[in-house]
């Protein structure tokens, strides 16, 4: 039986493909990547390649085989094996047999976070000359902050680091919600991104209405303060959240505060803050002293009982707080 050669295998797209990690924004956007390498190497219809996705638990080692084995017309398909790490000994035993001698025109996904009974198939895949991209979990601040500066960067702009710290705040850890920031804000601003343009966006969420308000409060910037706490209730976003990122906000310079003189590179650690939340916090201390500070974390310590039920207003007695808080920075 002879096999007719696919279009794209001229074209060197590695039929072995593995998907290292458990970062789920990531992993989708590699197997979104290798689906358009291969349709950008065919010669027509790129828009009908079969994509066939399944979890390495639910198949059974006959249909991989069926999936893996060469077709008479040598139709380009990519299978997808997802959760890899859940395979049984058989099916893994197939797709090692499979790997060995790629079918023509077949483009394999492994998808393997890296551990799960079938923890060897990575092994076998990097044995097999698989390409591997590694799709890890962000647990760590600066981790997501490489993340935001390497996707403005691929979009021709070089953030400050006060633009990423900014849309951190704003959007949290999300590395979808991340990528999609960036991308408009890119797009919307022509490339002139900074924390302005990104509180400007952004005012609706949570983490940026509630710590803009925050941050101004603390500043003293009262009319600020009160101009951010109103959009942010219009926005929809609800008292407790905003109580929250203020009583935060004033727990960790008093935590600072009674710590005295510190360094922010080597108290990082201790703290669980990255340095550069420790130097803000430093600069936002100028303004106050500890009298001062107890009276606020007062003020802030009732609004968290007032916004949680105990207020008929809650809404009232945000805006009395930041009002209070802000008139006692010096």
């Amino acid at each position: 039986m002879k096999f007719v050669r696919p279009t794209w295998q001229d074209r060197r797209v590695n039929p072995l493909q593995l998907i290292l990690g458990d970062e789920e924004f990531l992993i989708d956007r590699a197997t979104s990547s290798i689906i358009r390498a291969v349709r950008s190497t065919m010669q027509s219809n790129p828009e009908e390649l079969p994509i066939t996705k399944l979890r390495a638990g639910d198949v059974t080692p006959s249909e991989i085989s069926e999936l893996l084995s060469p077709s008479l017309f040598a139709e380009d398909r990519v299978v997808i094996l997802a959760a890899a790490g859940e395979a049984g000994k058989e099916a893994v035993s197939t797709i090692e047999q499979a790997v060995k001698e790629p079918a023509p025109g077949v483009v394999l996904i492994v998808i393997h976070s890296g551990g799960g009974r079938a923890k060897n198939l990575v092994k076998i895949l990097k044995n097999a000359g698989a390409d591997v991209t590694e799709c890890p979990k962000l647990t760590k601040f600066s981790e997501r902050e490489d993340f935001v500066v390497n996707e403005f960067r691929n979009l021709g702009v070089r953030p400050s680091r006060d633009t990423v710290h900014a849309l951190l705040d704003a959007i949290g850890g999300d590395l979808r919600e991340l990528a999609s920031a960036v991308s408009q804000l890119v797009a919307d601003t022509g490339g002139r991104v900074d924390p302005a343009a990104v509180r400007r966006y952004y005012a609706g969420i949570a983490g940026v209405t509630g710590f803009q308000v925050a941050d101004e409060t603390i500043a003293g910037n009262t009319a600020a303060a009160l101009a951010s706490l109103r959009w942010a209730l219009v926005g929809g976003l609800h008292p407790v959240p905003i109580a929250d990122a203020l009583g935060d906000s004033l727990l960790g310079m008093a935590r600072i505060s009674d710590m005295g003189r510190v360094d922010p590179f080597s108290s990082a650690k201790t703290l669980g803050m990255p340095p550069w939340k420790i130097k803000k916090i430093q600069k936002q201390l100028r303004k106050w002293d500890p009298a001062r500070l107890a009276r606020a974390m007062h003020i802030a310590t009732e609004l968290n009982g007032a916004v949680k039920g105990q207020s008929a207003d809650a809404e009232y007695a945000l805006e009395k707080a930041v009002r209070e808080i802000s008139q006692l920075v010096r």
